[in-house]
């Protein structure tokens, strides 16, 4: 098997295409934080029929795993950079998943880490939607409070079905025991095993999100590009937060060149956070008129919180002076 591709959910097409990066249309199955990549390892043989999605934001795991795979033949098996939260709304369509596994999720002990955890309402509802109906959910944790909070949650979900006689079990025949498993059991924590099935309830309506339009602002001013830098760094442009409902946009600094004017720039969405550039570009044969567009720094996604940091940074710019007007402006409002 050649090396394989590096997947990262900043480049991948939004929804992902995935027979046609694993060159076939078999079953698609989702390992949710797949860390040492044993258990990727164990749906590989498990289901050799089937296309294995793995998905980590550890950059160890990640090369690991991308060894891992041509080396022990794992032509069914991708791995892909990216968080749960962007997978599930951006990479994979409704009803396109066979089955989901997430094993020792992160329990983020502290209440004021509560948000973080992988399993809540907003991330659960994600995965039924993308299931498939009969599909199966498969949850290990050896943390009680945790296992307490997701069946809880689990019970909360009509459109899944409990396929077991309790709340979670102790075991899952069939089941492979990974390198941090047998360390806690080692340790004397017990493992808990949930398995649910999408059943023919309708589930939670969460559409795709897709990528939008490229945002930029064409506009005129009186203003050398030189005039623009030294008025917009004597602001406070850099150290205020723009909030629009759950997304924040932070502009973190400036840099000049003798053509351009590179912004960096922090946008967090409720499914994708970026730390991308924003470029403002004098135009050719247009002395005057500058372009306010995304960068190629951080390969920006033209996602509604890059349409709002275009915006916000374009009325900025255009209210360094009072001749200053806008041109053209694609920017979604």
């Amino acid at each position: 098997m050649q090396p394989i591709r590096k997947l990262s959910s900043n480049a991948l097409p939004w929804p992902t295409n995935w027979t046609a990066i694993f060159g076939a249309d078999r079953p698609l199955i989702l390992e949710i934080g797949f860390g040492y990549g044993q258990y990727l390892e164990h749906l590989h043989h498990q289901q050799p029929d089937a296309n294995i999605i793995g998905i980590e934001i550890n950059n160890t795991c990640l090369v690991k795993a991308e060894k891992a795979i041509p080396r022990k033949g794992m032509h069914n098996v991708r791995v892909v950079h990216t968080t749960a939260e962007t997978a599930l709304h951006h990479l994979f369509a409704p009803q396109s998943l066979t089955q989901v596994h997430i094993n020792f999720p992160d329990p983020w002990f502290k209440e004021r880490h509560a948000g973080r955890r992988l399993m809540q309402r907003d991330t659960l509802d994600a995965i039924v939607s993308r299931l498939q109906p009969d599909g199966m959910l498969y949850l290990a944790t050896d943390i009680l409070p945790y296992a307490e909070m997701s069946a809880e949650l689990l019970e909360e979900t009509p459109a899944l079905t409990n396929t077991l006689p309790t709340p979670w079990g102790h075991e899952i025949p069939g089941r492979t025991i990974t390198k941090y498993e047998k360390k806690a059991i080692k340790e004397g924590r017990p493992c808990h095993y949930f398995a649910h099935q999408r059943n023919h309830q309708p589930g939670p309506d969460v559409p795709l999100i897709m990528e939008s339009s490229m945002p930029h602002i064409v506009f005129e001013s009186p203003l050398s590009l030189a005039e623009i830098y030294t008025q917009i760094t004597a602001t406070d442009f850099a150290e205020h937060t723009y909030e629009f409902g759950e997304t924040r946009i932070n502009f973190k600094n400036v840099y000049q060149s003798t053509q351009s004017l590179l912004f960096d720039v922090y946008a967090h969405e409720p499914t994708i956070d970026q730390r991308v550039s924003l470029a403002l570009v004098e135009r050719d044969d247009h002395p005057g008129e500058y372009t306010l567009k995304l960068g190629a720094i951080g390969n920006p996604r033209p996602t509604a919180g890059m349409h709002h940091a275009v915006r916000v940074l374009g009325e900025r710019l255009i209210a360094l002076h009072a001749d200053a007007k806008i041109i053209h402006n694609k920017v979604r409002a």
